[in-house]
């Protein structure tokens, strides 16, 4: 008899575990507290407890070649970044390609997930759940927690001295929806992430004057980078991560600080990070430094105190007249459904073995998905999660002792402190194809790139080189998938599809400018010699 499996949100977390657990020959059900799947990606006019909540304009940060599962590519014509409808377009595809609706039960919401009395031996979990007002219990064999982390907000109005006296409005980013109603207003954005970036930005095309505060600084990336391609196309390759892992840190602050600057000075634009030698997130934003230039957007340092109607900064400057402050200041991750023991954080460290499992339970039976920020796409990251998350399950992957696992946790947040820092924002923080590389070791899908190589070099040199999207881990391994080569193959010509609709004449076989500089060059050598 197939071992039952409770997963926890119909998102994009909870649709690939379904699938997962398909594959792997177990029987899931998916309980969402919502009428539809989408979770995050699902725009609603109105903010709703418990849900994620997103903008209407809202546009991905990450390519669709980076962003795709790894066996079903994006179809060709969809642009390379997505609005929020689009993506839940492809969404709703892979759901009815693979089936998946049949698992879910909606507008179900989990109260409850404890252990059973013999889970010692049994692994099992009661689950409780509510559905128009009535109760039911169930009992799984395992549990996939895809509920997401960005549900309840976080606010440090303690942070804010004076915030009581403020006579304005002011809410989370959660509650920004779209930019009517705030015209002609002097609004402060709190944040310097991708949201207070975004939010700051469609406010400031509408408001007379839009703040935004920082207490850090923050690179800022196009979404555009070399000749065109997405940035991430270009910089999530396995050889420029071989670099940034091998490279001493002095060398690669100095590297990045010049790349980040190619396309503007930061120190001129007051966003230079502080602490340069962190490998902090980027802001993803094409329009940024484009209104900071017209002044639609001005740059400040951190609020130390508000007035009823003044912000004052660390720098000792004033702005009156404040209408508006956005408190983009990010989330913090809770499960209520959960007993407290099951994911702890202690000193900013999350006790989760890699970032999944608590490493205190006798029985490996219960898996987060989706508690992580990658620097990198977050979709091809939760694929894994849950591959290798059903494997265990099954026995297939059993996992070491608890006590390698907690040194593995200790040791895994000594070096997120390295790399990202201290702060509480940076808690999920993880290096990108490192990650995805350990994921694959553990159900045997990591490619091997010296034995392809030899036995098709093309092959190899493209996965080396080019960009490491998720294809590359369906080539071996279980789960294979006979189109993995293929899809790696013809990423450029799903990247190009949307880009190209002008019909152009073909280029000749012999381009003009490279006539005339050899005619220029024979030029200058007949006056040279003649």
């Amino acid at each position: 008899m197939a071992k039952k499996v409770a997963v926890i949100g119909a998102g994009v977390s909870g649709l690939i575990s379904l699938k997962c657990c398909v594959e792997e020959g177990l029987a899931p059900t998916c309980f969402e507290r919502t009428e539809d799947i989408g979770g995050l990606w699902r725009f609603k006019e109105n903010v709703e407890d418990g849900r994620a909540s997103i903008y209407r304009s809202v546009i991905t940060n990450t390519s669709k070649e980076m962003s795709c599962f790894s066996d079903f590519p994006m179809p060709e014509d969809f642009p390379n970044f997505l609005h929020n409808s689009k993506l839940l377009e492809y969404y709703r595809i892979f759901a009815k390609k693979f089936d998946l609706l049949k698992y879910i039960q909606f507008q179900t919401t989990v109260l409850s997930v404890k252990k059973c009395p013999d889970f010692s031996s049994s692994g099992q979990w009661e689950v409780v759940t509510e559905s128009k007002g009535e109760q039911q219990s169930a009992t799984f064999d395992a549990v996939m927690v895809c509920s997401g982390h960005h549900i309840l907000p976080h606010v440090p109005l303690e942070a804010f001295p004076g915030i009581e006296r403020f006579k304005g409005q002011y809410f989370h980013s959660r509650q920004y929806k779209n930019p009517e109603g705030f015209e002609g207003k002097h609004i402060l954005v709190i944040g310097m992430g991708n949201s207070a970036s975004d939010i700051a930005v469609e406010l400031s095309r509408k408001a007379a004057q839009v703040f935004i505060s920082t207490r850090q600084g923050s690179w800022v990336l196009s979404r555009i980078s070399e000749h065109g391609y997405p940035w991430d196309l270009v910089f999530h390759t396995r050889f420029r991560s071989m670099l940034r892992n091998v490279l001493p840190r002095t060398v690669l602050t100095w590297t990045l600080e010049r790349q980040m600057n190619q396309w503007f000075d930061h120190k001129n634009y007051g966003l230079e990070p502080q602490h340069k030698c962190l490998m902090k997130e980027p802001v993803v934003n094409d329009d940024l430094p484009s209104r900071i230039l017209c002044g639609a957007i001005k740059v400040k340092s951190r609020v130390t105190e508000l007035t009823e109607t003044s912000a004052v900064f660390e720098d000792g400057t004033v702005e009156e007249d404040i209408d508006v402050i956005v408190f983009a200041t990010g989330y913090t991750f809770s499960f209520p459904f959960l007993e407290d023991s099951l994911v702890q954080v202690e000193d900013t460290m999350v006790l989760l073995y890699k970032y999944m499992f608590p490493p205190h339970l006798e029985k490996s039976t219960l898996a987060c998905i989706g508690l992580i920020q990658p620097l990198g796409s977050i979709f091809p990251t939760v694929e894994l999660q849950a591959r290798w998350a059903t494997r265990v399950f099954k026995g297939l992957c059993p996992l070491p002792s608890e006590k390698t696992m907690m040194e593995d946790i200790i040791k895994r947040n000594k070096k997120r402190i390295d790399l990202f820092g201290e702060s509480q924002s940076r808690i999920l923080q993880t290096n990108y194809i490192d990650y995805l590389d350990e994921l694959a070791t553990e159900i045997g899908a990591k490619p091997d790139l010296l034995a392809l190589l030899f036995k098709d070099p093309k092959l190899a040199v493209k996965l080396y080189f080019g960009p490491c999207n998720s294809y590359q881990y369906r080539l071996e391994g279980p789960g294979r998938w006979d189109g993995a080569r293929s899809a790696i193959l013809s990423q450029k010509q799903r990247l190009l599809k949307p880009l190209m609709t002008r019909a152009l004449p073909p280029a000749p076989d012999f381009p003009l400018s490279l006539l005339l500089k050899v005619l220029g060059l024979l030029a200058v050598v007949w006056a040279f010699f003649f």
